[in-house]
């Protein structure tokens, strides 16, 4: 449908002698569907999933910014921009060694976690903005932010399911720092990058069948055909078992429905933190039926795990080249021999 309305659009400019200005869409950087933003006559305007804001000429660059989620540290270690950040939320989960130091120097306060955030201490430190994901059971202190004049930000960088639209997001954040260049500049890097490792994915002779994910409780929630680890596994020249479905989001198997599709699987992937197969079967049984446990290869994402903190959330979330760089090492290892994982770690 957009596509088509892209189309009338450029009917109309190719047809129109008396336009006054050109179609304000044309203008807008895309980072996704949900997610765009454009500078017009002195505002910077942000369109992001149900939320709209214009930001004033003498509002940005931001030089006083809280995170309230870790994934968004990534984007700003990426940018160097971390001595922008003044207080973090749940401060345990940041991988980050700068964030870390500043944090044990006092420059960067611990503002609360994902249970309490500390309103008062957020007001007190008047940030140019808050840069978070939208909580509805927040809803309270957002507005209590909001009505002692903070810009709450809310980004939906957790929900792109195609891995280079996640990476996208570095372009607003240097739109919101003054560091535009920077930015572009490093996404086209990525960019680059992922597609040449794409390219050389397709030289592989097989293309090895691949399960992912790991049971919580009796649910195994096993990625959708269309979310951003299907994607990586296909642009890494695999075959995912759920390859077909057209789902954006986690399916909801029993051990039962996940076994029955399992027959000929030979890599296992994103099997959560384990540290053994040993203590992975002590947490699941059943998984010692699977043919890929016994015979196949695990891997999880604990390549780059500090307690808890995890950099496959953070800096992952912004080095897409480096995700799918990881499994064409895990599924296609002759085309990448000096390579070693960042993110992902062989189960022994």
């Amino acid at each position: 449908m957009k596509q088509r309305i892209l189309l009338l659009f450029t009917v109309i400019a190719l047809i129109s002698c008396k336009r006054e200005q050109k179609i304000s869409s044309s203008d807008w950087t895309q980072i996704s569907n949900r997610t765009q933003f454009k500078e017009h006559d002195g505002l910077l305007e942000l369109k992001s999933g149900n939320f709209t804001y214009n930001f004033k000429q003498n509002q940005t660059p931001f030089k006083k910014i809280i995170l309230l989620n870790a994934s968004m540290a990534g984007y700003i270690s990426e940018l160097g921009a971390e001595d922008l950040i003044i207080g973090v939320s749940s401060p345990e989960y940041i991988y980050s060694e700068k964030i870390q130091n500043l944090l044990k120097q006092g420059k960067i306060q611990n503002v609360g976690s994902e249970q309490k955030y500390d309103v008062e201490k957020i007001i007190s430190m008047k940030p140019d903005a808050i840069f978070t994901n939208y909580i509805a059971s927040f809803d309270n202190a957002y507005q209590l932010l909001k009505n002692n004049g903070i810009q709450v930000v809310f980004l939906d960088e957790y929900m792109e399911q195609l891995p280079l639209q996640k990476t996208a997001y570095i372009k607003l954040f240097g739109e919101f720092f003054g560091k535009e260049k920077e930015a572009e500049a490093k996404y086209k890097e990525i960019e680059k990058n992922y597609s040449d490792l794409k390219q050389l994915a397709l030289k592989a002779k097989d293309k090895p069948v691949v399960l992912a994910n790991e049971m919580y409780g009796d649910i195994w929630y096993l990625p959708g055909g269309k979310t951003s680890v299907a994607n990586y596994i296909s642009d890494a020249n695999a075959a995912y078992i759920m390859k077909d479905n057209k789902e954006e989001k986690s399916l909801t198997m029993s051990f039962e429905e996940v076994y029955a599709k399992s027959p000929g699987v030979q890599y296992w992937v994103n099997a959560g933190s384990h540290t053994s197969k040993k203590e992975m079967l002590g947490t699941n049984p059943f998984y010692g039926k699977l043919e890929v446990f016994n015979k196949g290869k695990i891997y999880t994402i604990a390549g780059k795990e500090k307690n808890k903190a995890n950099d496959f959330f953070e800096s992952g979330a912004v080095r897409a080249d480096l995700i799918l760089k990881d499994y064409i090492k895990i599924f296609h290892p002759e085309l990448l021999p000096e390579y070693q994982l960042t993110y992902m770690k062989e189960l022994q």
